[in-house]
């Protein structure tokens, strides 16, 4: 932008003053000239079109680098000090040459008052005149006027002699006096006799005791043409003391340079402003960041970060009522609800209650109709007279505040105010703006804070400005910033502050479910004190165990003689006690469905032993890989509900928010793990840690694998180990796998069993299949699959066969391939599917 800007004033100029550039280039030589042709020529040649000039038309000449503009940036600046000729030196030089040494002094000049300051003082040079001023333009486009940036500047005056800051600055409406009607008209004013033009105004000579005379004014535009100051040259020293045609010409010119001048210094004034901001806001994100716990602390910390940006007497930052509500009903964000749903579903999940508790339903207050509706809940007060102290103002002092009453006028509006005295002695009547304590409010800015869903929770006020004036955009623009941090900040805290507040509900939630899901003193008790069954004794070493007969307790007590002939109490260091503990409460924590019940992991659990003893697979596997199976198969179901992992994500439950894949599995490790950790449960409470990592990480494989969808993605890879002739089986990979294919071995192992127990198992099964398609059809108003209809009970023969091809006879049929000694699972299969195949064949005759 600053490049196109020098260089289209300065074409201009040089289009219409030739000789000046002829004059230039014979000092300065021509580095990049050219013919319209193209070929080169020398500075002399008469036709020459510009590509680069050195000095002032190329913006990298006056770029400056990192290192400099960190020192404008801080102040550190060390100017070159430059011998600024005199006005006798100047005079000798010809025109060319006085107008090239001022423009030198001012090309590289990125101070904008030491910048008019020279131009003044040279403009007085060129013209000869006594003094001048200079006026920049200030205010929107609809309110636009000048102020005094320095003011009475002559050839001897010092720019702190001349220079008018915020407070002392003249104010000049567009249109207005000379100086105004020049911004306005964009003319030139020459005027042989101040006092004779009515525009004068004789105030400030009467008060100078300077008598003024003769005035040149002029406009300074930027390269849009738009006015950006006015120049006012005053009183010339020499003849008559008017200006003439001359002076007239040699002014315009030079202010064609200021204009370029200024626009640069102010865009780089600019630049060093927002840098500086900028500056500021990373110290106040850094602040939010740091500070996150106590939301009394971080606004502290903020304001009192803030205190070289606001510059102001009082800042306030007042908190709604509903931004401090400790219910924890206002939490905001998805990662709030997604937190808080992990944080309640053991206890809501196990519970067999509506895991959405009483504080998601977030209650919608009515939107304020006035002031009064609107309650403050909190205050921090910074006050410039108190040294920088936060203070906390009671309830009380906020009610009867009359500058809270304004804050909450913003709540109501939703909209920025910034007010001036006049304006608040109209809003407060005869009291003028004080406070209770005596304070008087003369101007004030006041800023909605908003949280992540666009809602008022506080308002920061800015009262009484350092410098006297009123608040402008720019400090509404810092405002603004200040206030989003704030809002970001506030919402931090809170979220920080629900999250402990939920940790401390899941400490409540686990203590709850380790009192209602863990196995009671005296049924355990009573469960040590009993006399186990031997495995040979009721079967438990054969592929064709049936678990019918058995009761409850029987079913319990088979499955610590299983953990004890396999010697695991006894090389783990088990207790008998909490052995038996364990196995009640994972027992409690199978829920009563019809199908995936505790029925179904004890025979799943008993598969597994018969695979390992009877199979001769234990030879693969060290004590601890043993132990991690048979808990896995006893866990692998834990909380089932009936319903599969598709019908989790369909009803969109709190499962399947937890867990984006196999929903079902991860709930039943995350409910073991849940069990261990349960006070007298831990049956690893003896292993070392690097053996507790080990078998956690096997229990969560194991548990995973019985997910179908992850047994067709690795049945390939173990269909191809088995068909390579592997029986070793000790690659960690290969090891793993052969784990995962036991597990869905197991199972789907009804399906080996003698006809008399598949044929009761695979009812039990499609009864589940069936109340799940049961739930679709009246929940989702879904058309259920063919194996969970209903009303298609009448195929189940045929989905058995198709059952068995797809999943149940190329796993059984490895393992028989692998090993001769498992052979009586495939077989099991095979006359089952004959038996279904029988039946399937009746229901298909006409």
């Amino acid at each position: 932008m600053t490049e196109n800007l020098n260089s289209r004033n300065v074409e201009q100029y040089l289009i219409k003053n030739p000789e000046f550039l002829k004059s230039y280039l014979s000092k300065h030589g021509a580095p990049d000239i050219t013919h319209k042709d193209g070929s080169h020529s020398e500075p002399s040649s008469p036709e020459i079109k510009i590509k680069r000039l050195p000095n002032f038309t190329s913006g990298r000449i006056n770029s400056i680098t990192t290192s400099i503009f960190k020192k404008y940036v801080e102040g550190n600046l060390e100017r070159i000090k430059k011998t600024s000729k005199d006005r006798n030196q100047l005079l000798s030089m010809s025109e060319d040459e006085v107008f090239m040494e001022l423009i030198r002094d001012i090309s590289t000049e990125l101070d904008v008052n030491v910048l008019c300051h020279k131009i003044l003082k040279n403009v007085s040079i060129l013209t000869r005149s006594d003094r001048g001023s200079l006026f920049l333009v200030r205010g929107s486009k609809d309110n636009r006027y000048l102020v005094s940036k320095l003011f009475d500047v002559t050839e001897v005056s010092t720019i702190s002699e001349s220079l008018h800051t915020e407070e002392t600055e003249i104010i000049v409406p567009f249109g207005r006096g000379i100086a105004g009607f020049v911004a306005e008209s964009k003319d030139t004013v020459n005027i042989k006799d101040a006092y004779e033009d009515p525009r004068f105004n004789k105030d400030v000579d009467l008060k100078t005791g300077y008598r003024t005379h003769s005035i040149l004014c002029m406009p300074i535009l930027n390269y849009e043409g738009e006015v950006i100051g006015v120049a006012q040259i005053i009183n010339k020293v020499t003849g008559n003391h008017e200006f003439t045609k001359q002076d007239e010409e040699v002014f315009r010119k030079y202010l064609i340079f200021c204009g370029i001048g200024i626009t640069n210094a102010q865009l780089f004034e600019l630049s060093v402003q927002e840098y500086k901001r900028n500056q500021l806001l990373l110290n106040l994100a850094r602040g939010v960041f740091e500070e996150q716990t106590s939301l009394e602390r971080l606004i502290q910390k903020v304001m009192l970060d803030s205190q070289d940006m606001l510059k102001c007497e009082r800042c306030t930052v007042y908190l709604t009522e509903d931004s401090t509500n400790k219910g924890g009903k206002n939490l905001t964000g998805m990662f709030a609800k997604i937190l808080k749903k992990r944080f309640y579903k053991l206890l809501a999940l196990a519970v067999h209650q509506d895991p959405h508790s009483e504080d998601d339903q977030v209650q919608v207050k009515a939107k304020p109709t006035s002031t009064k509706d609107v309650l403050f809940s909190m205050a921090f007060d910074l006050h410039a007279k108190d040294g920088g102290n936060i203070r906390i103002p009671s309830a009380a002092e906020v009610a009867n505040s009359r500058n809270a009453e304004i804050a909450r006028h913003v709540v109501l509006k939703g909209t920025p105010v910034n007010v001036s005295e006049i304006e608040i002695e109209s809003m407060f009547g005869k009291v003028v703006g004080f406070e209770e304590d005596g304070y008087k409010t003369k101007n004030m800015l006041c800023m909605p804070i908003f949280n992540n869903e666009k809602k008022i929770i506080g308002v920061t006020q800015l009262v009484n400005k350092l410098n006297g004036v009123p608040f402008n955009e720019n400090d509404a623009n810092i405002i603004e910033a200040f206030s989003i941090f704030t809002g970001l900040g506030i919402h931090n805290c809170q979220m920080y502050e629900n999250a402990c507040r939920l940790m401390a509900k899941q400490t409540v939630a686990l203590e709850v479910l380790s009192y209602h899901a863990t196995a009671q003193q005296d049924e355990t008790d009573k469960l040590v004190s009993s006399e186990f069954p031997t495995g040979q004794e009721i079967g438990l070493y054969t592929f064709e165990f049936n678990d019918i007969p058995l009761d409850e307790l029987e079913t319990v007590k088979c499955t610590i003689t299983m953990f004890t002939e396999a010697n695991l109490l006894a090389e783990f260091k088990i207790p008998l006690e909490v052995m038996c503990r364990w196995t009640l409460s994972v027992k409690k924590n199978y829920r009563p469905v019809t199908y995936h019940n505790w029925r179904h992991a004890f025979n799943v659990t008993q598969t597994m032993f018969t695979i390992l003893y009877t199979g001769g697979l234990i030879k693969k596997f060290e004590g601890l890989e043993v132990l991690g199976l048979l808990v896995a198969c006893l866990c692998h179901d834990l909380d089932h509900r009936g319903t599969n992992n598709a019908f989790q994500v369909k009803v969109a439950s709190p499962l399947a928010m937890l867990y984006s894949t196999s929903v079902m599995e991860h709930h039943h490790f995350d409910h073991c793990i849940m069990i261990l950790n349960s006070e007298g449960n831990n049956i690893f409470q003896s292993l070392s840690p690097a053996q507790y990592r080990n078998v956690i990480k096997m229990l969560e494989h194991a548990i995973l694998s019985t997910d179908l969808a992850l047994y067709f993605k690795k049945r390939g890879d173990f269909q191809k180990l088995v068909q390579s002739g592997e029986t070793e089986y000790q690659d960690p990979y290969k090891k793993d796998l052969l784990k995962a294919m036991m597990m869905t071995a197991c199972d789907v192992a009804a399906i080996t069993k003698p006809w008399e127990i598949q044929e009761k198992v695979a009812q039990l099964v499609a009864n589940e299949f069936f109340e799940q398609g049961d739930k679709e059809r009246s929940e989702l108003g879904e058309t259920p699959m063919a194996m969970m209809d209903r009303e298609k009970k009448d195929e189940l023969p045929k989905m058995q066969v198709g059952f068995i091809d797809a999943i149940c006879l190329p796993i059984y049929k490895m393992f028989a391939e692998m090993n001769q000694k498992l052979s009586p699972l495939y077989d099991g299969v095979l006359d089952n599917k004959k038996h279904w195949q029988q039946l399937a064949d009746i229901h298909e005759r006409p």
